[in-house]
């Protein structure tokens, strides 16, 4: 049997949140303007919301695997403040880029283990990212479309997911 669930996968840092440097406090997580109610619409047209996240700074001992998770209950906790909605996982490589691991992005693995995870068709599925190795995970993935995104645009969560929300067929 297929998979049937589509999802769209998200960077972390400088997509969702500013990123001032190895967040490790729960304090220090500020969401970019239309990002969570963007997600909400996403939510709502029936995609999974799946985090995908190079974290270096566990492994470069800047932050502990519990400030982590600390840090991304809090961004849970904006987004249900903001709009009701939340990040239905988070997908983590902890590991030094010097580590040559599978599962750093721009390799797909983080994304391919949530889609077996969750019963993800990834060909119906989308990433958002800030850099070239999102981007590119993605596409090794087999992700439908992969969208860049700049926030030096306000508007530019809003505009991305307009964009995916157009692409689903109409029934």
């Amino acid at each position: 049997m297929s998979p049937q669930n589509r999802a769209v996968f998200l960077d972390r840092d400088e997509t969702l949140n500013k990123d001032p440097g190895y967040i490790s406090q729960p304090a220090q997580v500020e969401l970019y303007p239309g990002v969570a109610q963007g997600l909400y619409r996403l939510k709502d047209a029936g995609f999974l919301l799946i985090v995908v996240s190079n974290q270096s700074g566990v492994a470069r001992g800047h932050i502990t695997w519990d400030q982590l998770k600390s840090v991304n209950d809090r961004l849970n906790e904006l987004l249900i403040l903001e709009a009701k909605v939340k990040i239905d996982h988070f997908e983590i490589c902890p590991h030094h880029p010097h580590d040559f691991c599978e599962c750093r992005k721009p390799k797909p693995l983080l994304i391919t283990a949530a889609a077996k995870k969750y019963d993800i068709d990834v060909a119906r599925s989308y990433m958002i990212g800030d850099r070239d190795t999102d981007l590119d995970a993605g596409r090794a993935a087999g992700c439908a479309q992969v969208f860049q995104i700049d926030h030096k645009n306000p508007e530019a969560f809003t505009i991305i997911v307009n964009n995916i929300l157009e692409k689903i067929p109409k029934t």
